[in-house]
């Protein structure tokens, strides 16, 4: 409904008091609407860069620093995601969560089964449960870009 029709149904009295009675009982509730969000996001592979030398620049110009909360976006994700994009990461296996901001591109290829999406630091990697060592490759987990 849009704000105009909101409007005009609250200016009318009784029949605007029934119709936002009616949207609120129609509403669902807020923990189970960001369940069934976060459910509904796809499920992809987050990967870490591993070593990096030392003075080594990213995509965008900042000099990589493998401890930051910063990734690199995959060159196929259709569209790109634009340098400075904060991405709330959540590992799917143990729920833990944090935001990295895209600084780099990667190219790693899409695979049908876990789509790779993010190459996360090895800073970020291990926050989010990622073991390095022995280092298990990738973690599943679903993303959501912040405005």
């Amino acid at each position: 409904m849009s704000k105009r029709t909101l409007h005009a149904s609250i200016a009318a009295g009784a029949a605007g008091a029934a119709v936002l009675t009616a949207m609120v009982a129609l509403a669902p509730a807020s923990s189970a609407a960001t369940a069934s969000a976060q459910a509904q996001r796809p499920k992809c592979w987050a990967t870490h860069y591993g070593p990096i030398p030392a003075g080594s620049t990213t995509a965008n110009g900042d000099i990589f620093d493998n401890s930051k909360n910063t990734a690199a976006t995959s060159l196929t994700r259709n569209p790109q995601l634009p340098f400075g994009t904060r991405v709330r990461v959540t590992n799917v296996a143990n729920g833990k969560s944090l935001v990295v901001r895209i600084n780099d591109r990667g190219t790693f290829k899409h695979t049908k089964a876990e789509p790779k999406c993010l190459d996360l630091t090895d800073g970020a990697f291990r926050r989010l449960g990622g073991s390095l060592n022995p280092d298990a490759g990738h973690i599943v987990v679903r993303q959501k870009v912040l405005k």
